[in-house]
């Protein structure tokens, strides 16, 4: 049976170092890091996670600000606010909310952002320099990811890891951040050829795709570490019985609510094969708003 890697615990780990981050600023009179979040809509997923990075932040002592804009605001709008957050002091970091809606253009908002108030890492720029093996901003969720390999002793030197999904928020920079830990790397991606075959050389799998239940236990190396970054709304019975086959509790669950989330991994089934697995909920998720705000912090210290 598989060791299950705690992304909450970890997390809570995390925004204790930047809780005593922020402290130590207070001690040398500074000010509290300011993050500004800005948000488009009225998406619900959206909403959520804002409520729960706000929750975090009030947790840590960061000063969180949010921008809610309508539905039908113009581009011409987003941006004039994303230049005034550039402008100002007393905010060292800027997030916009994604998805935005039909009509804006995501990267033009991102690519806005200067460089050093980019705490999601999704700058060019940040992008770069994670390429050249510089300090920057990095992207949360990989950034997390690592973190919590390292806090359970994963040695990476050397290591067979196989990245399925090649997203610019996920995938790619995960790789290089495998990469630079001499790790190596294969990206692997829905038009890979054989691809259960593929992640099966993995000793390190790393599933990013969005979609429910992709990895079956087949396609886990024995001994192998996943870690599963997805989180996917099953609604679907069918699709439920097959996913949730080794998971009589979460069955359970979606038989009584119609529904229930899983990862891009049959959890249940990669319990019986891999050495170590994150759990969803509970994995990556938590970990990826504490990145968020151990960037902010890095940000508010220059």
């Amino acid at each position: 049976m598989a060791t299950i890697l705690d992304g909450k615990a970890h997390a809570d780990r995390m925004l204790e170092t930047v809780r005593l981050g922020v402290e130590a600023r207070k001690a040398q009179g500074l000010r509290a890091p300011g993050l500004a979040v800005v948000l488009v809509g009225d998406d619900p997923a959206s909403q959520v996670y804002v409520r729960n990075k706000s929750a975090a932040c009030a947790r840590v002592g960061i000063t969180s600000l949010e921008h809610r804009l309508s539905l039908d605001t113009p581009q011409a709008n987003l941006d004039g606010l994303i230049d005034r957050l550039n402008a100002d002091p007393d905010i060292d970091g800027i997030l916009v909310q994604l998805p935005l809606p039909q009509g804006l253009d995501a990267k033009r908002a991102l690519h806005r952002i200067s460089p050093a108030k980019d705490v999601d890492g999704f700058h060019p720029m940040n992008q770069g320099l994670l390429l050249e093996g510089l300090p920057g901003l990095r992207p949360c969720t990989p950034s997390a990811c690592m973190s919590l390999l390292a806090h359970h002793g994963v040695a990476l030197k050397g290591l067979r890891a196989v990245v399925l999904g090649r997203s610019e928020i996920v995938g790619k920079p995960m790789a290089l951040m495998l990469l630079e830990q001499h790790a190596t790397v294969t990206i692997a991606h829905s038009r890979t050829r054989d691809l259960p075959a593929v992640c099966r050389e993995a000793d390190l799998l790393v599933a990013a795709v969005g979609r429910p239940g992709l990895v079956e236990g087949s396609w886990i190396k024995p001994g192998a570490v996943v870690v599963d970054v997805g989180i996917n709304r099953v609604e679907d019975p069918g699709l439920a019985a097959r996913i949730f086959a080794c998971e009589p509790k979460k069955l359970e669950t979606f038989q009584s609510k119609g529904a229930a989330l899983c990862g891009d991994v049959r959890f249940g089934e990669a319990l019986q094969v891999a050495s170590a697995v994150t759990p969803v909920p509970g994995g990556v998720g938590p970990l990826t708003i504490a990145g968020l705000l151990a960037n902010t912090l890095q940000a508010a210290n220059g």
